[in-house]
């Protein structure tokens, strides 16, 4: 509760989060008074409380790395707007920017690409080496940062697809029998084809990752990512073909949805709940597992109907990749998508 009288301001909560989100909207209505410093409030009685319970910013710094202090600037920001969750797009096909002390090779070779597409024209390349990845010190120092003003970091590591840095790193961890295997971290945007095996070996390095990140990550959640795998190189590979005769799985989209379940109990063991984009649906889904929703709305009516816990994170209300109206000449506001003004956010 916030009321601003004549006589002075009351503030109270029921708890010591909701004085921190109190004093928030106080910093948002205070104006400067006239000439000088002082400043000077609206008389208001607003009785606040949060819609929804998870409030986030999915934050990408695999195809563009953003340094510990552009973090905390974005924290900042979400505190600002009482969001009190930054979900850590961690990994990618464009790079790897974690550390992990049992595979240096992932900040070795998987952090660093030959070049970038062009802003304006990504079908080509500025011939500019690229790199950068976060310690697990850096990793620390941003998650006690954002606990401050009660904000939970979930990190993801984006897993079978969106994995060429990891391959490129680590190539036996890839589809190796398939023809033409020449793994490389990305140099240009899209969906890329090469997808971790399931092989053991595999799932014993994703294991060796939760076991080094999770203990850093104190949340609930850890994300896998799961979309845009294509299955292409499942489809090639006499020893995914294998895995599927072994499992008894119809095609390759439950061998997706068995990769998944493996790796949820693995991080079941390790205290945390798994959530993923809407894909890890498709060829079956736990009923524990929590689906972020990024594609058609129906995927969400699915997991409702099933039971799933849902974020809602659709194309159609919540990219700010998209525009804000005409494409403008100048490359460096390039945008990926269509039009998503403020007005229908």
């Amino acid at each position: 509760d916030l009321r601003i009288t004549v006589d002075g301001i009351r503030l109270s909560a029921n708890a010591p989060l909701g004085v921190l989100r109190g004093l928030e909207t106080l910093l948002q209505l205070a104006n400067l008074c006239g000439k000088g410093s002082s400043v000077c409030w609206p008389l208001v009685d607003i009785r606040d409380e949060p819609r929804f319970a998870w409030r986030g910013l999915s934050l990408d710094v695999s195809r563009h790395f953003i340094p510990v202090e552009g973090i905390k600037r974005t924290i900042d920001g979400l505190a600002a707007v009482k969001m009190n969750v930054l979900h850590w797009h961690l990994t990618e096909d464009q790079g790897w920017r974690v550390e992990i002390k049992k595979y240096p090779k992932l900040t070795e070779v998987g952090s660093r690409r030959d070049a970038s597409p062009v802003m304006g024209d990504r079908k080509k390349s500025d011939g500019q080496p690229y790199g950068g990845f976060y310690t697990q010190e850096d990793l620390k120092e941003i998650v006690a940062y954002a606990a401050k003003f009660h904000i939970t970091v979930v990190p993801e590591v984006d897993m079978p697809g969106h994995s060429s840095a990891a391959i490129a790193a680590y190539p036996e961890l890839g589809n190796t029998d398939i023809p033409g295997f020449e793994p490389k971290v990305a140099t240009s945007w899209g969906v890329k084809y090469y997808t971790l095996a399931p092989k053991e070996e595999t799932f014993r390095f994703i294991d060796d990752v939760f076991a080094e990140l999770c203990p850093i990550f104190p949340g609930a959640y850890f994300h896998v990512g799961g979309d845009e795998a294509p299955k292409d190189q499942w489809n090639k590979s006499a020893f995914a073909k294998q895995v599927m005769a072994r499992e008894k799985l119809k095609d390759a989209h439950e061998l997706q949805a068995y990769f998944i379940g493996r790796l949820e109990k693995m991080l079941q063991a390790r205290g945390k709940k798994l959530i993923g984009w809407d894909e890890i649906q498709e060829g079956g889904l736990s009923r524990s597992a929590t689906m972020m929703v990024w594609r058609d709305w129906k995927w969400a009516q699915l997991a409702a109907e099933r039971g799933n816990p849902i974020v809602m994170a659709p194309t159609s209300h919540t990219y700010f990749d998209y525009g804000q109206g005409k494409r403008p000449e100048d490359p460096r506001f390039d945008f990926i998508g269509g039009n998503l003004p403020l007005e229908k956010v």
